[in-house]
């Protein structure tokens, strides 16, 4: 999802204009026409506002009123003000009221878009810093998530109901979704926050050490216990564990870690008498856990123990709306890190990078920009700093720099820009309901030509495609793959 923009003016031919500049440079633009309204914008459920472009001089509220209570609600948000020529105290008294940068009328599209720019990668970094901060300290929340995708926001809704109880958790989706990230923040948002949040990798550990490492031992248990050990539990208690993937634990430990959460006790090895525990319990897998039950590598009544509250995160191919605000939270972060100026990505890599599939998720994409940022020559990220682009064969995408491996892949669906490579389509008003033979045409068969249609109608631009047909852009883009499925075979 590209990054929305505000736009605040009592000038009905400065707002054209602006908001006519903020799209062309490839930014949503929301328009209003006052400070109140401006804080109305910020402050309620809709979309989320990347940056507010902010007239100084308007009735009613003025610019310095809108900085004064965005300050005041500490909603962060970079501002760009507007002055006319003359009215540099305005915005030294603006600066210092937290705009972070200022701009003449009339602007040039070249000056705002550098001061955009900027302010999304200020923006972008002062968000990752928190975020690192957070995690650090053991205080990540939902605000801590990267996301807006429709695809997050039923799990993100579940999440945080989950948050307010000491309900059991389990977490499922493919490795690099974020299972741990989530886990941290139902924690660091509910009553135990406070407390310890103890990380276990279960996969890890070997199977003769599980019960000691889960449970604890005591010293001269077994070879080796040369002093006594508490044991994730114990150290847990009050606080939350979380079993990263807890389809790895071998049998005979489930039994044991059934008993633990029946019971609210564990026995350490060696140990004479039970120990009282006070743990909430959130459970990760990147496998189907009922699989495992079924295939007889998993107790079934551990699972309906741990299976209490499921939530499956989605890859990252399901939500590729969220994948420019982590390219720029990413760069923002290794720019800092290995103390380098790059400004930002171009939009051709950006659109390459939103059509690739990320078999490895976030953690994935997050090396690829680390790995860009380090060998990188130029101060702006380019199709040749990401390999990727070209090693792995494309969705479909309103880019024509990443439109050919598509049309390779499903060449009957997608016209291009200038000459359409497959017969035209009929009119929209003869679309046929009936088949040769005179009985109704599959529903399948119908959708399929209304999207190809679509898509010849609009030539190529997805994104209105899919508002026209009112449907998600994930949704068309599946659609698409099982059309192509169904004509390869």
């Amino acid at each position: 999802m590209t990054a929305t923009i505000l736009i605040a003016d009592d000038d009905a031919v400065q707002r054209r204009l602006v908001e006519n500049m903020v799209r062309r440079s490839g930014y949503e633009a929301i328009v209003v026409e006052g400070g109140d309204a401006a804080i109305a914008a910020l402050t309620a459920d809709g979309p989320v506002i990347d940056a507010l472009v902010l007239d100084l001089v308007m009735p009613g509220l003025d610019g310095m009123g809108v900085l004064a209570k965005i300050r005041e609600a500490d909603i962060n948000v970079p501002v760009i003000v507007q002055t006319a020529h003359g009215g540099i105290d305005n915005v030294v008294s603006a600066m210092r009221a937290g705009a972070h940068d200022f701009v003449v009328k009339p602007v040039g599209i070249e000056r705002l878009q550098v001061c955009l720019r900027n302010a999304l990668n200020a923006s972008a970094l002062k968000s990752e810093l928190r975020r690192v901060r957070h995690s650090r300290e053991g205080r990540l929340t939902f605000a801590d998530i990267v996301t807006r995708s429709e695809a997050m926001a039923n799990v993100l809704k579940a999440a945080q109901k989950a948050a307010s109880s000491s309900i059991p958790v389990l977490i499922e989706g493919e490795s690099g979704v974020g299972k741990e990230l989530f886990a941290r923040a139902i924690h660091g948002t509910g009553e135990r926050s406070a407390k310890p949040f103890v990380a276990v990798n279960c996969g890890a550990i070997p199977d003769n050490l599980v019960e000691s490492i889960l449970f604890g031992h005591e010293k001269g248990s077994f070879t080796g216990a040369t002093e006594r050990h508490a044991g994730k539990f114990v150290e847990a208690s009050g606080g939350t564990l979380f079993l990263d993937e807890v389809s790895e634990l071998p049998l005979a430990a489930q039994v044991k870690l059934l008993r633990a959460l029946q019971e609210g006790a564990v026995e350490a090895v060696g140990g004479r008498k039970p120990v009282k525990v006070d743990v909430r319990i959130i459970s990760a897998t990147n496998r189907r856990l009922l699989d495992r039950v079924k295939a007889g590598e998993f107790r079934e009544d551990l699972f309906y123990r741990l299976h209490v509250l499921p939530l499956t995160i989605p890859p990252l191919r399901m939500r590729r709306d969220d994948i420019p605000n982590l390219l720029r939270h990413f760069l923002a972060r290794f720019c800092a890190e290995e103390n380098r100026t790059i400004t930002g990505i171009s939009g051709e890599a950006m659109a390459g990078l939103s059509q690739l599939n990320w078999p490895g998720n976030i953690r994935q994409l997050e090396n690829a920009v680390y790995r860009a940022v380090v060998m990188s020559e130029s101060e702006q990220l380019g199709l040749s700093d990401f390999p990727l682009i070209g090693a792995q064969p494309a969705a479909e995408t309103d880019d024509p720099l990443v439109l050919e491996p598509m049309l390779q892949r499903a060449p009957s669906m997608i016209p291009g820009n200038e000459t359409p490579i497959v017969p035209p389509l009929p009119d929209a008003s003869s679309l046929s309901m009936l088949a040769q033979d005179g009985d109704m045409r599959p529903l399948e068969e119908l959708e399929a030509e209304i999207i190809r249609f679509a898509i010849s109608h609009y030539r190529g631009q997805m994104s209105e495609v899919a508002r026209r047909l009112k449907i998600g852009r994930s949704t068309l883009y599946r659609k698409l793959d099982d059309m192509a499925a169904h004509e390869e075979q």
